[in-house]
């Protein structure tokens, strides 16, 4: 008997829309669970996306884990979606979201 091996596709294309000079940065204050980061991190890994830094700070004193993230390529749209899916989690307190642009070269405008 004959085994039948399924071929296999290259993943799609990438087709969500990007800002390649963008860099999207979220600032997470959290309740000090276990769950708290593994979840906010949740948000980026459902949609394939890898961020640029993650950094997490427990502050025993106001009893808070801070949770700032960037994302490279994150259109506008798509990182005030993300704020608002992080700011309906139980666990988070608060969501605040800055952007940073990277600089274009003179010389890049001309050609």
């Amino acid at each position: 008997m004959m085994s039948v091996v399924p071929a296999l596709a290259p993943p799609p294309a990438e087709a969500r829309p990007t800002d390649p000079n963008r860099t999207a940065c979220f600032a997470v204050l959290a309740e000090p669970d276990p769950a708290s980061l593994p979840r906010v991190l949740e948000f980026f890994a459902k949609r394939g996306l890898v961020p640029a830094s993650v950094q997490s700070r427990l502050f025993e004193a106001d009893e808070s884990l801070h949770v700032d993230v960037q994302v490279r390529t994150l259109t506008r749209d798509e990182s005030d979606y993300i704020a608002r899916c992080l700011r309906a989690m139980p666990l988070v307190r608060q969501v605040l979201t800055s952007e940073r642009h990277r600089m274009v070269e003179a010389g890049a405008l001309s050609a």
